[in-house]
C-alpha cells in the first residue's frame, strides 16, 4: 500500500540531572563537592533514506521518543548521553507541525539529514557551584526538559514534469512508453492510485523526470475523491503536461476536460496553475478520419493562449518525441534549482516553557499563579538555593508575570503562591 501521509508524536531526550555530593574519603574528613553532571539527552532527527519511496512505517507506529540522559554520579562522574532517535523517511517529505501546518524541515535537495528536536542540556553538578563564600554547596542543577511535538509528514514526490488530467486519458500508458517506468495499467477509472515517476532521456543528456499524477476528478481540490492525496504531488513540478483524450472515447468534451482540471488546479494553489503548461491532445489514433479534427478545436481554443498542443498517441508513439523535446527546451528556461519548500516553524524558538500560558487569580490578598509556564519552570529550578531563587527572580520579571502581578493590584508583603511555593512580594 501507497502511504503518503502520517501522523506521529515525537520527543527528544531530556537531560540528566546534576549530582550533588561530597569527598569522603580517609584523612579527607571535609572533603569538597565532587558531583558530577548530567549526560545530554537524545536528539530526534529525520534523515533521508534512498530506499524508501513511502511513509508506510509511520503508519503503525506512531510514538518515537529519544532516551534521556543519565544524571551524574559520585566522584565527578558525568552521566552518560541519551542515544538518538533517528527516523528514515523517502526524499521529499514534508515535515509539519500537526496543529499549524507549518513547515519544519523539507528532506529533500541538499537537505538529507535535520536534526527537528535538540535534546535536554545536561544539568551541571554541584562540584560547579562552589565558591569562597559557598564551599559546601548543597545543589545541583536539573537537566533542560525534553522537547515533544507532534507532526505530519506529507511525501510530495520530486520531478520536474507533471503529468495531469482525468482518469484514464492515457496518462500511464503515455509514461510507459517515454520511461523506464512500468505503471499497471487498465481500461477503468482510477487504474492509477499511486504516483508513478519515470525517467526521460533525451539527446545530450537534457533528460528530466516526469510524475504520473492520479487522474483528478471535479472537487478534487476540495478533497472530492482522492484529491488532496493526489494534487499534493504536483506542487514541486517546473512544467505542467495536461493529458487529454483528443477522440472524447468516454464521451467527454476534451476541452472542457482541460478547462475543469485547470480549474481545480487553480483553487488548490494559485501558484501551480501559473506555471508552465502543454497540452497533450492523446487518442489520436481513435479518430475517425473525415470528422472534425478535435485537435485543430483544442489549439484553436489554448494555443491562442500561449499554451502548445501536440497531437500524439501513446499507443503508436505519433507525436511524443516532439512533445518531450518541446518540454526539455522548456526545463531548460526555467530555474534547474529544485522546489523547496522553506521553514515557516522553529521548535527551539516555539517550545520552551517562556512561550507556555499562565494564569494569575486573587484570593484574600493571595496572589495565585498557575500554567504550565509556572510548573516547568519550578521543575526546572533549585528554589532553596540563592543562585536559584535569584534566576527565578529573573525569569518572573523578563517573562512579564511581575508587570502582570503589579496590574492586577498586589502590593508590598502581600503573598505570592505558585503550585507548593509560597513568599512574600517585595519590589
Amino acid at each position: 500500500m501507497f502511504a503518503d501521509r502520517a501522523k506521529i508524536y515525537i520527543r527528544s531526550g531530556k537531560g540528566g540531572d546534576g549530582h550533588v555530593s561530597f569527598r569522603r574519603e580517609l584523612y579527607v574528613p571535609n572533603g569538597g563537592p565532587d558531583g558530577g553532571d548530567g549526560g545530554k539527552g537524545g536528539d530526534l532527527i529525520f534523515e533521508v533514506d534512498e530506499g524508501l519511496n513511502t511513509l508506510q512505517d509511520y503508519r503503525h507506529k506512531r510514538k518515537f521518543v529519544a532516551k534521556d540522559g543519565e544524571p551524574g554520579g559520585k566522584k565527578r562522574c558525568h552521566g552518560s548521553n541519551g542515544d538518538d532517535v533517528v527516523l528514515k523517511v523517502p526524499e521529499g517529505t514534508i515535515i509539519k507541525e500537526a496543529e499549524s501546518g507549518k513547515v519544519i524541515a523539507d528532506m529533500s535537495g541538499d537537505n538529507r539529514r535535520q536534526i527537528i528536536l535538540k535534546g535536554g542540556r545536561g544539568g551541571q553538578g554541584n562540584m560547579h557551584f562552589a565558591t569562597a563564600t559557598m564551599q559546601v554547596p548543597k545543589y545541583a542543577q536539573p537537566g533542560q526538559p525534553a522537547q515533544e511535538l507532534e507532526v505530519s509528514l506529507e511525501l510530495k514526490v520530486i520531478a520536474d514534469v507533471g503529468l495531469v488530467g482525468f482518469p484514464n486519458v492515457g496518462k500511464s500508458t503515455f509514461l510507459s512508453r517515454v520511461t523506464n517506468a512500468n505503471p499497471k495499467i487498465a481500461n477503468y477509472h482510477f487504474t492509477t492510485l499511486n504516483p508513478n515517476l519515470g525517467v526521460v532521456d533525451l539527446d545530450g543528456g537534457n533528460g528530466f523526470v516526469i510524475a504520473d499524477i492520479p487522474g483528478l476528478i471535479e472537487g478534487a481540490s476540495e478533497g472530492v475523491g482522492l484529491g488532496h492525496e493526489f494534487l499534493r504531488h504536483i506542487e514541486r513540478t517546473k512544467v505542467i503536461i495536461h493529458v487529454v483524450d483528443a477522440a472524447g472515447t468516454e464521451g467527454r468534451d476534451p476541452i472542457d476536460d482541460i478547462q475543469k482540471i485547470n480549474a481545480e488546479l487553480e483553487a488548490y494553489n494559485p501558484e501551480i496553475a501559473k506555471r508552465p503548461q502543454v497540452i497533450a491532445a492523446n487518442k489520436t489514433d481513435l479518430i475517425y478520419k473525415g470528422d472534425e479534427d478535435p485537435v485543430e478545436k483544442i489549439r484553436a481554443e489554448f494555443e491562442p493562449k500561449g499554451i502548445r498542443v501536440f497531437a500524439i498517441s501513446g499507443v503508436t508513439g505519433e507525436g511524443v518525441k516532439e512533445l518531450l523535446y518541446y518540454v526539455g527546451d522548456m526545463l531548460k528556461d526555467l530555474d534547474s534549482k529544485p522546489i523547496v519548500f522553506e521553514q515557516e516553524y522553529f521548535p527551539d524558538e516555539e517550545l520552551p516553557y517562556e512561550n507556555l500560558p499562565y494564569t494569575i487569580e486573587v484570593e484574600e490578598n493571595m496572589y495565585v499563579v498557575e500554567g504550565p509556564k509556572i510548573e516547568k519552570m519550578l521543575g526546572y529550578t533549585n528554589l532553596d538555593s540563592e543562585k536559584g531563587f535569584a534566576f527565578f527572580q529573573r525569569f518572573l520579571k523578563s517573562s512579564g508575570i511581575l508587570d502582570e502581578l503589579e496590574k492586577a493590584g498586589i502590593e508590598e508583603g502581600d503573598t505570592v503562591k505558585m503550585y507548593g511555593w509560597q513568599f512574600d512580594y517585595y519590589r
